[in-house]
C-alpha cells in the first residue's frame, strides 16, 4: 500500500523531481513527482517571495512590489529537503520557497499573475524598473581641484 505523506495543514506533500534554472536566469523550471511541471518566471517568483519583506507578518502587511520586470535569479540553493532559497540580482535572498509553495505558485500562476497586475494598476505602479535620474554634470573648476577652490585637493 502506497501511503501519501501529508503536511501539517492536511495537504499532500509535493516532492520536486527537478528544479532547474533556465540559461537566461529569467525562469525556474520545476517538476513534481505527481507530473506537475511549471515554468515560473523570475519576476513572478520575486514578487511572490515568501519573505517577510514581501508578505509581511500578516496578510494586511503584504506588499505589492513593482519594478521587477527585468529581475533575474542568480542562485538556487537547496535548504534541507524542504525548500530552495533563491537569490535575485536585486540581492533579495530572504525567501525560502518550500515545495508546496512552489507547487501552488505553478498551479495558480494565471490567477495570481492577474491579481498582481491588477494590484500594480490600482497602486499606480509599473512592472518596469524605475529609471535612475542622470547625475548632474560636474562643473568645471577654475583651478586644479574638483572642490572648485583651486586648491588641487581632489
Amino acid at each position: 500500500m502506497n501511503q501519501q505523506t501529508v503536511d501539517p495543514q492536511g495537504a499532500p506533500e509535493r516532492w520536486p523531481t527537478e528544479i532547474r534554472l533556465a540559461g537566461d536566469k529569467r525562469s525556474l523550471n520545476v517538476a513534481f513527482e505527481d507530473g506537475g511541471r511549471f515554468v515560473l518566471p523570475a519576476e513572478y517568483l520575486r514578487v511572490s517571495s515568501p519573505s517577510a519583506e514581501v508578505q509581511g507578518h500578516s496578510p494586511a502587511e503584504r506588499k505589492v512590489i513593482g519594478g521587477k520586470r527585468d529581475v533575474a535569479i542568480l542562485k538556487v540553493e537547496p535548504i534541507g529537503n524542504y525548500a530552495v532559497k533563491l537569490t535575485f540580482d536585486d540581492m533579495h535572498d530572504t525567501g525560502l520557497f518550500g515545495w508546496a509553495y512552489l507547487y501552488d505558485l505553478g498551479r495558480e500562476y494565471r490567477n495570481r499573475w492577474a491579481t498582481y497586475l491588477s494590484e500594480l494598476e490600482e497602486r499606480g505602479l509599473s512592472r518596469d524598473p524605475a529609471r535612475r535620474a542622470a547625475a548632474p554634470a560636474a562643473k568645471p573648476s577654475d583651478g586644479g581641484g574638483s572642490c572648485g577652490s583651486g586648491c588641487g585637493c581632489h
